[in-house]
């Protein structure tokens, strides 16, 4: 099995409030020079088979149409690592 990960992030010019609060917070919890922080999703999915184009395109089109809300968000799709039946991380 291989696995995919899918990075949801809001685009550049969309205010990210939980990024902000975050960014806000980290001077008091004695964490500095960190210059900003956007927050986003990550999704894991486990593919049974291989993954080819064909694959590839279908997790895409998963992405685009229910995982990432693509007016406000962008995403990137890319192949992780094999995972043996069975493991944990």
């Amino acid at each position: 099995m291989a696995r995919v990960v899918v990075d949801v992030m809001l685009k550049p010019e969309i205010l990210d409030p939980q990024g902000q609060a975050v960014q806000r917070a980290l001077p008091r919890l004695g964490y500095q020079g960190i210059a900003d922080v956007r927050q986003g999703k990550r999704f894991e999915l486990e593919v049974e088979g291989p993954v080819d184009e064909a694959a590839l395109a279908r997790i895409h089109e998963l992405a685009e149409t229910f995982l990432a809300n693509t007016v406000i968000e962008d995403f990137v799709v890319k192949v992780e690592e094999s995972v043996a039946a069975g493991e944990s991380k």
